[in-house]
């Protein structure tokens, strides 16, 4: 299983802070850094939040190694030919290590504070699907992209230049919805991106996805599985417990909501029960931006 990181830019991610952790996470020998696509949090106060798509473009011109993307970044406030567009240029720029995350957006307050239109979830949903046919065109096709939605019209529209991978370009779409976001994955994506559950879970919706492949004749190794999840690491005891008394909560806790908490051993325990489960990559959500030693002696325990 590979590893890699990810961070919350909108909490406390400023350009000191990025460039610190872009070094300590390639040094490290991370296969990746991640990074959420927000404004701010759903509730105050606000912290520094370096855009998304900006930070990205430093990444592909001041890395050399790790792969990177958004998870992810919403068409409601992302329109997706500026996505698409903004992929394929900072994909030739970083040499084809950029994977394009969409989602269709969630939190009520960014959106509110910003003036953006969330929706309900079902049209909310209806949206992205057209905000994946608009990219997967427009990155894909060879031709002149025409299209007639209810959210996105285009008229004889294309990239130019047109991006080095066209069509191995990965897309990746994260949620747990069987209803809406499975099927999407199925039709769309080229990875699916479970967010904070257990290896039990993330079985059950492989296995869903696995099926819907199926009904799509699409092989099941033509989607890459994912995982994103929140992570509690001490290099030994007393460090553990530091970090969870500064965030008041419990490895007990933790652990419930689908978490990885522990000290090194424990953690490549629930490592290894991930890989078991069918995650090929995990993106571990790093919540102490300028614990650069943890990061380093994560590394060394689980790399």
């Amino acid at each position: 299983m590979e590893i890699a990181i990810m961070v919350e830019g909108q909490d406390g991610i400023n350009w000191q802070r990025w460039e610190r952790l872009a070094k300590t996470v390639e040094e490290a020998g991370f296969v990746g850094l991640y990074r959420s696509d927000h404004f701010t949090n759903p509730n105050p106060p606000d912290h520094d939040s370096l855009d998304a798509w900006i930070a990205l473009s430093w990444l592909a011109s001041h890395t050399r190694e790790i792969e990177f993307g958004p998870l992810v970044s919403p068409v409601s406030f992302r329109h997706p030919v500026w996505l698409a567009r903004m992929a394929g240029a900072i994909d030739d720029l970083s040499g084809g290590r950029l994977t394009l995350g969409v989602g269709a957006g969630w939190q009520i307050r960014e959106h509110e504070s910003f003036g953006f239109d969330l929706l309900g979830i079902s049209e909310r949903f209806d949206r992205l699907e057209e905000g994946l046919q608009v990219i997967t065109a427009l990155l894909r096709s060879e031709e002149l992209v025409s299209f007639d939605g209810k959210y996105y019209q285009l008229h004889d529209a294309q990239l130019l230049p047109r991006p080095l991978r066209r069509s191995a370009l990965p897309i990746l779409i994260g949620g747990n919805g069987e209803n809406r976001t499975l099927p999407l994955a199925a039709h769309y994506a080229d990875e699916w991106n479970g967010v904070f559950i257990s290896a039990s879970r993330f079985a059950e919706l492989n296995q869903r996805l696995d099926a819907l492949l199926a009904e799509r004749n699409r092989p099941v190794e033509s989607v890459r599985r994912s995982l994103m999840t929140g992570l509690f690491f001490g290099a030994d005891d007393p460090g553990l417990q530091r970090k969870l008394v500064a965030r008041n909560v419990t490895a007990e806790k933790i652990r419930e909501r689908g978490m990885v908490v522990g000290t090194p051993s424990a953690v490549q325990d629930q490592l290894a029960e991930l890989a078991a489960a069918g995650v090929q990559r995990i993106m571990l959500n790093w919540f102490d931006l300028d614990d650069l030693e943890g990061l380093q002696a994560l590394a060394r325990a689980v790399l």
